[in-house]
């Protein structure tokens, strides 16, 4: 399969999906999803493939064991490209549209130490916090779990204080409902949008020493 955008049949199945999340409307409209959104998703991932490498489709079902939300379904569809532990690339499709993003969603206590020493160096600390204001100023906004206080051992007065603080870290573009989203353009888009952020993952590849 060719990837020609997502149609907007695949919009329109999350915006109903977020009124009516339940079996019976899924059962009824799985067709659509078939084909308007995982058909899509996986030809686009199979033409970044050579360039970043096999995606992960994650499942539609949401994991309700532990939570207090019990709607069966996510709301949107996201596929992950993996170049280390939980760090990677990301593209996703859902009733807001389309995003894409770069970075690491989850570290080890010994990771995230590692990541937090690079950090507070002066010459690594500073590289980051220069790839991350490049990417700010193009459009990309910064995210990631936080702690509220500083993290154990890091000065509060740390002038990268902020960075110290992520316990995750990503970077997220929106394209919304962008007229190419519907079209074979949003490959490039998104093969742009990875390229763009590769300079931050290869950061994150550089001082993960756990």
């Amino acid at each position: 399969m060719t990837f020609s955008g997502f149609p907007t049949a695949a919009l329109d199945f999350y915006d109903d999906l977020e009124v009516d999340n339940t079996k019976a409307f899924w059962e009824e409209h799985k067709a659509v999803y078939t084909e308007s959104v995982a058909g899509p998703m996986k030809a686009l991932t199979a033409a970044l493939a050579d360039e970043f490498g096999e995606a992960k489709i994650f499942r539609p079902y949401r994991d309700v064991r532990f939570s207090k939300d019990k709607t069966p379904y996510k709301t949107h569809q996201g596929a992950y490209v993996a170049v280390a532990p939980a760090t990677g690339y990301y593209v996703q499709v859902g009733a807001p549209g389309v995003r894409t993003g770069a970075g690491f969603y989850d570290a080890s206590p010994a990771r995230l130490a590692s990541l937090r020493e690079a950090i507070v160096h002066d010459r690594h600390g500073a590289e980051l916090e220069k790839i991350l204001s490049d990417l700010t100023a193009k459009g990309w906004t910064v995210g990631g779990d936080r702690l509220k206080t500083s993290p154990r051992g890091y000065d509060a007065d740390h002038p990268r204080i902020e960075l110290l603080r992520h316990k995750s870290l990503t970077l997220g573009r929106d394209h919304g409902f962008a007229p190419y989203v519907h079209t074979a353009d949003l490959l490039e888009h998104v093969r742009a949008d990875w390229r763009e952020t590769s300079p931050f993952v290869e950061w994150l590849l550089r001082h993960n020493r756990a």
